[in-house]
């Protein structure tokens, strides 16, 4: 009998922060694949309503709580009550994050800690009380939304690269210390989208997106489906030997320092 490794039947998936955007793009990827899908937001709990009527809307299972992803009294007293009301999390995708355009000559440093505290504390509080379960039933999967600002670096997003660059590290420590649970840990590098946020840098003519454009090997920005597949793949059986790795769904970016001309 063949296997279908990408089938996510059965399976109980939290993705922080998939009320909108990237998140909710991996989460219905997560969710198509057959996966119960849970979301959180921190505090609007119109936003969490509107997230799981779009998700039933396409035929999701879909659940949503409030929950602080660094506050961990929070998010222990939350993942107790998701696994009650719904089931063992059986795969994690640590998404929530925030971002501050500041300057760094200019930064506050409660900006910058802000930014650390969201986008790299919030993942290891989850992940850590996450993880006791999965190691406990014998395996899991948990997936840390990167960046390309993990490996490069931009104008005004210093605590932002920060952040992404050390949940880079903290994916491969992950993945050294719980391997050995069956517990892959892999993140997801996406490249530029095109989303509500970058519409008004996305027409025709506007020096941005004429430089992603020109940046980007593949011509054209991403599709926030385009991330489904890579979720898909490290959530389910198909990467139970992938482990500390960062998946970049760029477009081709990173791969080299310049769109190859056409000559």
């Amino acid at each position: 009998m063949s296997i279908n490794l990408f089938d996510l039947t059965g399976k109980v998936a939290l993705i922080t922060g998939g009320v909108h955007g990237l998140g909710m793009a991996m989460a219905k990827g997560i969710g198509q694949a057959g996966a119960k899908i849970v979301v959180n937001e921190r505090s609007s709990k119109e936003k969490v309503e509107d997230a799981v009527a779009e998700y039933k809307s396409v035929g999701i299972e879909a659940y949503g709580y409030i929950f602080d992803v660094t506050d961990e009294q929070e998010v222990k007293a939350a993942i107790e009550k998701i696994e009650a009301e719904v089931g063992p999390i059986d795969i994690l995708v640590n998404n929530a994050g925030i971002i501050k355009r500041i300057p760094m000559v200019d930064m506050e440093v409660d900006d910058f800690e802000a930014v650390i505290k969201v986008d790299l504390v919030g993942p290891f509080i989850v992940s850590k009380n996450v993880v006791k379960g999965m190691i406990k039933r014998g395996g899991g999967k948990i997936i840390n939304i990167c960046s390309m600002m993990s490996e490069l670096g931009r104008d005004s997003v210093s605590a932002y690269a920060a952040a992404k660059g050390g949940l880079k590290m903290l994916t491969k420590n992950m993945a050294t210390e719980w391997a050995k649970f069956n517990v892959q840990t892999n993140g997801i590098g996406p490249g530029y989208f095109a989303t509500s946020q970058t519409e008004p840098i996305r027409v025709n003519g506007h020096p941005f997106n004429d430089f992603i454009i020109s940046r980007t090997p593949a011509g054209r920005w991403g599709d926030p489906e385009d991330l489904a597949g890579a979720a898909i793949f490290l959530s389910s059986k198909a990467s139970d030997f992938v482990n500390g790795h960062v998946l970049y769904v760029d477009g081709g970016i990173l791969a080299t320092i310049g769109k190859p001309s056409n000559e």
